[in-house]
């Protein structure tokens, strides 16, 4: 009676169509109305790139040993107190896989510290940016001046060293999104910061389209995206521009080039959120570039909040080793005490704000 079932069970599936396949269902990218709908909700998002300044890397922010809620809940109230109302914020896979749960339990702490403040995240993934290797454990201690000395890729070289690799980045990857999908305190998923970074080109590609099939398989209640920073990454962009749900890029140019880059962005008629800007030294500040995110209605993310041990504060290239403090900061608005390091700035940066 069983395989009698079974047969006849089997025989209307086929008469019916269904699908009986083993492969997961990957859903589509968002259309420009889905896209557009979700925007129009969020209100004007603006913020900081956040790790606190007691952390010199993603791994020093996440391990348990390092995880710092007191220093969390202090710097994101400064945010707070400047009208910001989202942060974007990396992870590391090393975290996880050291300590799955123990990993996402402190997310979910971060998530109730930065809530508590009114502000909601852009959580990132991976990262082509920086040193090459890692390890867990005790991280580095900063090198005197010189910018992002303790940051770390994810996965970095390791990636290309050994394909298995893939075999703990995918679980990773759908543990989180599955674990978040619905949470209202994350914004959006940015899948892969800089993809193509450090030398990496083309490269990245494999891993950037494993992440967006990967997302859309979890398929969470957020948009999905991975920004385009580097006009010569031709196919990347092209990969980036068109599997992204809402539209992110990274400029750290004066207010003309940006516009030109926002003028170029628009043809896909999807909502735009810088994700990151502000590099002093570049002529992109907050008195020119926010403004005019704010007017196109682009989401405005700078980079950095408070400086700390990733030593923003100096230039990409620009190592300053015997200097404790830059005369013109490159990134970051407070120091660790809370005071500003140019009150012009904040003011700029509240009169937008409280325009809301």
């Amino acid at each position: 009676m069983k395989q009698k079932t079974l047969v006849i069970a089997l025989f209307l599936c086929i008469l019916t169509g269904c699908n009986i396949s083993d492969k997961p269902v990957v859903r589509d990218v968002w259309t420009v109305e889905q896209a557009n709908e979700w925007y129009a909700q969020q209100g004007w998002l603006r913020g900081c790139n956040f790790i606190p300044s007691t952390a010199i890397n993603q791994l020093e922010m996440w391990q348990a040993e390092t995880f710092d809620p007191l220093t969390i809940d202090k710097e994101l109230g400064w945010a707070e107190s400047i009208g910001m109302n989202c942060m974007r914020v990396y992870l590391h896979h090393l975290a996880w896989e050291v300590d799955k749960d123990g990993f996402k339990k402190r997310m979910r702490t971060y998530l109730d510290v930065a809530s508590g403040h009114s502000i909601r995240t852009i959580f990132v993934f991976m990262d082509d940016c920086w040193n090459p290797t890692y390890a867990a454990g005790r991280q580095p201690e900063p090198k005197p001046g010189v910018h992002n000395s303790g940051w770390v890729r994810d996965p970095g070289d390791l990636i290309h060293q050994d394909t298995t690799l893939v075999d703990v980045l995918e679980p990773y990857v759908k543990d989180v999104l599955t674990e978040f999908k619905d949470d209202s305190r994350i914004v959006l998923w940015d899948l892969y910061n800089e993809p193509g970074g450090s030398g990496y080109g083309d490269r990245s590609m494999p891993l950037l389209q494993k992440m967006f099939r990967w997302g859309r398989t979890v398929n969470p209640s957020q948009p999905l995206s991975a920004g385009v920073w580097n006009g010569d990454l031709t196919n990347l962009n092209r990969y980036q521009l068109e599997n992204s749900d809402v539209i992110t890029y990274h400029n750290y140019e004066s207010k003309e080039r940006h516009q030109f880059v926002v003028d170029s962005l628009r043809r896909y008629i999807r909502p735009l959120i810088c994700t990151e800007y502000m590099a002093r030294r570049n002529n992109s500040t907050f008195q020119d570039i926010m403004p005019l995110l704010k007017t196109e209605n682009i989401g405005a993310i700078n980079w950095g909040l408070v400086a700390g041990k990733t030593n923003t504060i100096f230039a990409w290239d620009m190592p300053l080793p015997d200097v404790t403090e830059p005369p013109l900061w490159f990134h970051d608005i407070f120091r660790k005490d809370g005071s500003v390091y140019s009150q012009e700035e904040v003011d700029v940066i509240k009169a937008l704000t409280s325009e809301q």
